[in-house]
């Protein structure tokens, strides 16, 4: 605790952050308690999830309370509601010996009137989400005018959210003397812009460079055939019996169907998407959190803002349209310097991409062959042999004991052994005796880099999205609801499968599954936006041309049909026969 004291923090908030294990702060907590002890600076920290970034902020500002004072003082933005409950729940932990303190969360998907109860009840500590924020400022519920700290906690997935108008209205609202922290766990230039409209000189803080991965978290990659995604994620899971994992998922129907597969193959699982109510959504997070879930599947928008301790793995079935989208996935295991693994099971169409993720995060992905029957089979079993080594002889079968080993007493060790192991893995041992081998050949794929040659495009089980990009964006006041709306209004496909959506200021970028439609941009022709050209451009792969094929131009150009050509000939020199139109036409003239 010396080392605490020594930033300067004291009294029962060292005392209650004693209780909680902590011995030494981490980077960011040494970087940041004197800057905001001190009162200084405004401050931008780059920072990765699972940095210990919540004690970094919570606990200088918990100290500098002056609890007289019965107003809000300090206000912590998050972009989720299951982060904002945890940085109270740690808030209250923090403050453990300091009745005095008085802290409330507020949050969508929840009774409003209880909210504005709490808030009446006396309340220095506001943690809250944009839009619930915005409400209750709207209905003059609550009072942000004596606020002396604005903490912005992922800056990015706020901003990715769509929250940039929301956050605008606050910080608008606050006092301008204010203090104004910024943490964010990348920095793209939507996050930097508002640093520069709202900080005042701000001290710039980074445990890390921009975008960088975490030193904790190693990155793995299996590359195999579309169709074989499932049964390889299948196997990658088997071969970890210890794995407490989330898996990422592009779309809201792969996420169901992939949780589905699992759990109908034993495995402990549930999904968590957009369609969820807020129930269902807190009863699939209370399971996974107590471990009676062994992998969570999740899109990334459902999963934004989750933080879940002691996470082993993040296996992305799906990579990210984004380089920011990788980094917070794979930043949610590895944490509080505990390491951890980051998966992708890539196609062929995939590899660039992945050798992209790789620039940016300055981390190499490691090749790895998909296990084979023999590897989890042996995986289980010696996981199995552990379990049983390390459990303690229970008291209460001694009275059984002279039964039992009037059972087993014919049985050598051996042959008991055998039996024992059949008994609990006789299912798993029979389906994995003759797997088929999902690695492909070394010229297709391999560890080595160079010299691979593609393989069929397979797109069995996969979405093949297109990305499209509008010279529209949120300045216009354009948002994924905006859209949804235009797409399914002006197009006449329905049940379209809308991929990534990005909104940035002045331009929006998006996927779709167009399937077998053409001219899909076409049918935009005479739609506007606010008085804006809807006009959406697809973005060519430049990859493709690697591959020995380019995608067709767009909008798709009218082919040469020679049978109809000929047809159309047949039919003149037939008119002509009979005496038909023989005078020459005359030309037009240029």
């Amino acid at each position: 605790m010396e080392k605490f004291k020594e930033l300067g923090l004291q009294g029962k908030i060292l005392k209650g952050i004693e209780d909680l294990g902590f011995e030494q702060p981490t980077p960011i907590q040494e970087k940041v308690i004197p800057v905001i002890l001190g009162e200084e600076n405004d401050l931008v920290a780059l920072a990765q999830t699972g940095t210990g970034k919540t004690a970094a902020f919570g606990l200088p500002l918990l100290q500098k309370l002056e609890t007289a004072l019965p107003e809000v003082q300090v206000l912590v933005l998050s972009p989720t509601r299951e982060l904002c409950m945890q940085i109270g729940k740690d808030f209250q932990n923090y403050a453990k010996y300091r009745p005095d303190i008085k802290v409330v969360c507020v949050y969508g998907g929840a009774d409003i009137r209880k909210q504005i109860k709490e808030i009446k009840q006396g309340c220095h500590v506001l943690l809250a989400t944009p839009g619930r924020l915005c409400d209750l400022i709207r209905r003059e519920a609550v009072s942000i005018e004596y606020v002396r700290a604005v903490v912005l906690d992922e800056a990015d997935e706020m901003l990715n959210m769509g929250f940039k108008e929301d956050l605008n209205f606050i910080l608008d609202e606050t006092p301008e003397e204010r203090k104004t922290y910024l943490f964010s766990a990348t920095m793209p230039r939507e996050v930097e812009r508002i640093a520069k409209t709202y900080l005042r000189a701000p001290q710039e803080i980074s445990t890390g460079k921009k975008n960088q991965g975490a030193d904790t978290v190693s990155h793995e990659y299996y590359q195999v055939r579309a169709k074989d995604c499932y049964e390889t994620l299948r196997r990658v899971i088997d071969c970890a019996p210890d794995m407490y994992a989330i898996i990422f998922t592009r779309t809201k129907i792969d996420a169901r169907d992939i949780a589905r597969k699992l759990h109908k193959d034993g495995i402990d699982c549930d999904a968590l998407h957009g369609d969820l109510s807020q129930a269902q959504r807190d009863d699939v997070m209370e399971r996974f959190r107590s471990k009676r879930l062994k992998v969570l599947v999740a899109t990334d928008v459902a999963a934004r803002g989750l933080d879940v301790d002691n996470l082993t793995h993040v296996i992305n079935y799906n990579l990210p349209e984004d380089v920011e989208s990788y980094t917070h996935r794979s930043g949610r295991t590895g944490r509080a310097g505990k390491e951890g693994i980051s998966v992708a099971i890539i196609n062929s169409k995939e590899r660039g991409k992945l050798r992209r993720i790789e620039k940016i995060i300055k981390k190499e992905f490691q090749y790895r062959e998909v296990p084979g029957g023999e590897a989890v089979c042996r995986a289980q079993l010696l996981w199995y042999a552990d379990k049983i080594l390390a459990a303690e002889p229970k008291e209460t079968l001694e009275k059984y004991k002279d039964e039992l080993y009037a059972k087993f007493a014919s049985l050598t060790k051996e042959e008991l052994l055998q039996k024992i192991l059949s008994y609990e893995f006789g299912k798993l041992l029979k389906k994995y005796a003759n797997v088929e081998d999902l690695n492909l050949p070394e010229n297709e794929c391999g560890g080595k880099r160079e010299g691979k040659k593609e393989g069929k495009k397979e797109t069995d089980g996969q979405h093949d999205f297109t990305t499209f990009t509008l010279n529209i964006g949120s300045d216009d006041g354009f948002t994924p609801r905006d859209l949804m709306t235009i797409i399914n209004e002006n197009v006449p496909r329905r049940g379209l499968e809308i991929g990534a959506i990005r909104i940035f200021e002045g331009n929006t970028k998006f996927e779709i599954d167009l399937g077998d439609l053409r001219r899909f941009a076409s049918f935009f022709r005479n739609v506007s936006f606010n008085g804006l050209p809807f006009h959406p451009v697809e973005i060519k792969d430049r990859y493709a041309r690697d591959k020995g094929r380019s995608r067709a131009p767009f909008p798709e150009k009218r082919r040469f049909d020679k049978k109809r050509a000929d047809k159309g000939k047949r039919g003149r020199f037939a008119e002509k026969k009979k005496g038909i139109g023989n005078s020459p036409r005359p030309r037009k003239k240029r």
